[in-house]
């Protein structure tokens, strides 16, 4: 192993390892360092992302919406399944060979790329020198011109209801239930409690969300929200707003949580609790003194718009930084910040990051929301299409939701998209792409889409947003 590198990536999630095969592509030595460990104590590459994050929970969030469907809707379709039931256990083995599948070929693309993939922890030292801990225990001292820390995540504990790995979990915890409990409490509604809250309440769970904030997700457009916790209800997944936890009991029975709402003190009896009301950056342990590198008051490394540390040769990207904790905003990040070493020109459009909560329907966004763009004092339009007007959302038994488009009223710039439907996050790459290009309204009302498709539910709400939507009542 050389001592030596032109880049050394502190964390192989995915902001560390795009960022490592980037910068090898640009022809520089490449090593990343990462201390991932799974359950059965192995090592694999990809971080929370695709061991026990995103991955993992699409790969239940599809399984258990079939499961769904099957039950609730496949009769509309002329489908009998007769008496459906339910393997949990090659539902989790699915899950688990698919987080295999991809975290090896990161494996693949290091040694294609000639990344050199180290298993153990770092800590960065001064003088850009990083302190290698090998999984055996021995200890290196590495060096590089530029060093990229992107050391990800982790779930935030809450002391008043402390994880114990059973009845008590983090989200990687819930994704790995064996069986699905009766009684479901998760604690956070935002898209980590709805996306599991929705996978075992699809599988027979009576689920209770308890969100702390008054507003029901409240980064997401007022409109959009709205839509989205009429149809949860209808679907039977209980949400309480402003249901503050103030703690628990555990008992052989189950859990007790106790919240304070507006009616005063409140309790309600679970199987299984799910704690998913954040992240913080993994920032501990990870500096030696002298290292130059600032932490914030959320413990979250301080860096500038390109992901500088402000000490030389020193970079950050991902989770461990100010902004979004989306694994595309990591990813894309990590590319910039590669590039730049590299000598190129490259920047990151913040303004254009999309979300999405993959539950059913989907919920997705890019750009501002009304409210936003209100508080922002700019004059503005907006159009909306549901999908109930919509021929492939009909023909999909999928025709809950809309669309919203925001434009600006002087150039007619889009300023926001907002999306509650069916493949909404598929839907919101082509607002994405308009938005990057700063199209407008207009472009979105001339441009073809293709028929019956759920891309002209796009269309028609663009073509409201100047009164000209065609298959609905303009106002």
């Amino acid at each position: 192993m050389a001592d030596t590198y032109d880049v050394i990536v502190i964390g192989g999630g995915p902001g560390g390892y795009v960022a490592a095969i980037r910068a090898a592509q640009n022809g520089l030595k490449v090593a990343c360092i990462d201390n991932w460990e799974n359950r059965d104590g192995s090592h694999s590459f990809g971080g929370t992302c695709l061991n026990a994050g995103c991955i993992p929970s699409k790969a239940l969030l599809e399984s258990s919406e079939l499961y769904h469907r099957a039950q609730e809707e496949f009769s509309s379709h002329g489908i009998g399944v007769g008496k459906l039931s339910l393997d949990l256990a090659t539902m989790q083995k699915r899950k688990s060979g698919i987080v295999g599948q991809l975290t090896g070929g990161i494996q693949a693309l290091f040694k294609a790329n000639k990344v050199t993939g180290l298993r153990g922890k770092a800590r960065l030292l001064a003088g850009r020198k990083v302190e290698y801990t090998d999984a055996a225990g021995k200890v290196v001292v590495l060096e590089a011109e530029n060093v990229i820390i992107a050391t990800g995540s982790s779930p935030i504990e809450l002391q008043q209801v402390p994880f114990d790995g059973e009845r008590i979990v983090d989200s990687w915890g819930a994704l790995d239930f064996t069986e699905v409990p009766k009684r479901l409490g998760v604690i956070g509604g935002g898209v980590i409690g709805l996306e599991l809250g929705s996978v075992w309440k699809r599988l027979g769970a009576e689920v209770t969300v308890l969100e702390a904030m008054d507003d029901f997700l409240f980064m997401a457009d007022r409109a959009v929200a709205k839509e989205v916790q009429r149809l949860f209800k209808r679907q039977g997944l209980e949400v309480l707003t402003g249901a503050k936890v103030t703690g628990c009991k555990v008992s052989k029975k189950g859990v007790t949580l106790s919240y304070d709402d507006t009616k005063g003190s409140q309790s309600v009896e679970v199987d299984k609790v799910v704690v998913a009301v954040g992240r913080k950056a993994n920032t501990q342990d990870l500096l030696g003194e002298g290292s130059g590198v600032q932490l914030d008051e959320r413990g979250r490394v301080v860096v500038d718009e390109h992901c500088r540390t402000g000490t030389q040769g020193i970079w950050a990207v991902g989770d461990v930084v100010r902004g979004a904790m989306l694994a595309h905003k990591a990813s894309e990040e990590g590319v910039v910040v590669a590039d730049l070493i590299a000598g190129k020109v490259a920047e990151m459009n913040y303004a254009v990051i999309p979300s999405v909560i993959y539950t059913a329907p989907e919920i997705a966004w890019v750009g501002q929301t009304e409210e936003e763009v209100k508080k922002s004092g700019r004059a503005y339009k907006v159009g909306s299409f549901s999908f109930a007007a919509n021929g492939r959302a009909k023909a999909m038994e999928a025709a809950a939701g809309m669309v919203k488009v925001i434009a600006a009223e002087d150039t007619d710039e889009l300023l926001g998209v907002h999306i509650v439907g069916p493949m909404a996050g598929e839907l919101i790459g082509e607002a994405v792409v308009a938005m990057e290009f700063q199209g407008s309204a207009e472009d979105l009302q001339l441009t073809i889409h293709a028929h019956p498709s759920l891309s002209e539910a796009i269309h028609e709400a663009a073509l409201a947003v100047d009164k000209r939507a065609i298959h609905a009542i303009n106002r």
